[in-house]
């Protein structure tokens, strides 16, 4: 098997495969017009094309740049939010040493990769800062425009701790801006200092940019290969492309059955792992869907969880609560590492069954039983497939998922490529903190409290 999977039996049973074949002429007219553009947020379709037009010259300047950074640095700290740095945390997390950033630099194979931008916490702001005031680290700044309070309000901190320590030209070397080609804050103020930029393109939204330099350069400053990452993508790219027919395109069967499901009640939608690596995939997962779907009042809920740990928690809810979700599981066929299970003289666990086995056969048959008992309880459950856990089938996924999310948007029949929703908490906040230019509103929400 050189592809994900996607295997549909646990869904049959509550959904009949000829009610899913039946909205095969809507999702082929619907992925036909992802490459066509004939229908709403048309603008923003430049990541379906992406991996197969992505250069040899332009992944060449990622790695450069990102060669540099490892160089000169110990840390690097990605400032963004959203798509600036969800699709790039879920490739790290997933393809990272889960311990490596632990080690002392000298035996550490990477720098370590930290996160800022993505909220407004002062304490989190401080420590950061506290932990990378004795340690030579770079700023990958991440912003379309360069005023989104929460990347703008860090960058401004980094910026001004990393000067302090190295000098402004030594921090001209260390940050790099990853924003619009020709507007923008953020724009003048690298041009203006001479940083490194990398360029988001005008017609690819943030949470479809990871394979923009958005998550490509801090996936390379990881150590992770991203041309197999864009190889994989390229592969699904071609295999649910226009002329594709249904019964092979793995993301419209998958976009068509989340939505029948839907219309038969099933609101909410949870992506399951059984792989800690995977919890940032399922974290981008949910901005992916739910900023494209979530809107005119309609859209399925995207919610995730992590077994086994989570069986312990939610396992409850999801086997025995209000029937309106479903499931779609994410496994790994085969694990990078092994790990046999040894024997106890005294057996005092009662676990010496398990002698010889290795813990993935267990977490297998966790997994197993898991979707045994909530099919059982009435959870439809689907299941994605990968091989095994790396950049080729990371890459898979990642446009398996944007695919199926613009497939299933235009079956919705709303436009998955905008997010309107977003801005009313930022004038509401930004009339609270007296703005310029906010003062009416700020008088009207004043009054209301």
């Amino acid at each position: 098997m050189d592809h994900i999977q996607l295997q549909i039996k646990d869904v049959v049973k509550f959904l009949p495969e000829e009610e899913i074949l039946r909205q095969a002429p809507q999702a082929v007219a619907c992925n036909q017009a992802l490459h066509d553009g004939s229908r709403a947020g048309s603008d923003f379709l430049g990541w379906v094309g992406l991996p197969s037009s992505i250069t040899d010259e332009e992944l060449r300047e990622i790695e450069d740049t990102a060669a540099v950074l490892r160089t000169r640095c110990e840390v690097v700290v990605v400032v963004g939010i959203g798509g600036s740095y969800l699709g790039a945390r879920a490739v790290i997390d997933a393809l990272s040493d889960s311990f490596d950033w632990l080690q002392k630099p000298a035996e550490r194979k990477n720098p370590v990769i930290l996160y800022a931008g993505n909220n407004i916490s002062e304490d989190y702001l401080h420590e950061l800062m506290s932990y990378l005031d004795d340690r030579p680290f770079g700023i990958i700044n991440i912003s379309k425009s360069g005023t989104t309070t929460e990347p703008a309000l860090a960058f401004r901190l980094l910026k001004d701790l990393l000067e302090s320590k190295v000098g402004k030209e030594e921090a001209r070397q260390r940050i790099v801006a990853v924003t619009d080609a020709a507007r923008g804050a953020l724009r003048t103020l690298a041009n203006s200092e001479g940083y490194k930029t990398f360029v988001i393109p005008d017609n690819v939204g943030g949470r479809y940019s990871v394979l923009t330099p958005v998550g490509l350069l801090p996936i390379a400053v990881a150590g992770i290969h991203i041309r197999k990452l864009v190889e994989g993508a390229l592969e699904i790219e071609k295999a649910a492309g226009p002329t594709t027919a249904f019964d092979y395109n793995l993301p419209a069967i998958y976009a068509v059955i989340r939505n029948e499901l839907y219309k038969r009640g099933k609101k909410i939608e949870i992506l399951v792992n059984y792989h800690p690596k995977l919890h940032f995939l399922a974290e981008w997962w949910k901005q992916l869907f739910g900023e494209s779907e979530g809107k005119e009042n309609m859209g399925i809920f995207p919610a995730a969880v992590d077994f086994t740990t989570d069986l312990h928690s939610m396992g409850q809810w999801i086997q025995e609560g209000e029937r309106t979700i479903f499931e779609t599981v994410l496994s790994i066929r085969q694990p990078n590492k092994k790990v046999v299970i040894p024997q106890d003289d005294r057996d005092l666990d009662g676990l010496n069954y398990l002698e010889g086995k290795r813990v993935d056969e267990v977490n297998k048959m966790a997994e197993l039983g898991t979707r045994i008992a909530h099919v059982d309880g009435g959870v439809p459950n689907l299941l994605i497939e990968l091989p095994e856990l790396n950049e080729k089938y990371i890459g898979q996924l990642i446009y398996f998922f944007e695919k199926a999310c613009g497939i299933s948007g235009y079956l919705l029949g709303i436009n998955p490529f905008n997010q309107p929703g977003v801005e009313a908490y930022k004038k509401n906040m930004f009339a609270l903190l007296e703005k310029p230019g906010y003062e009416e509103a700020s008088k009207a929400i004043k009054a209301r409290l």
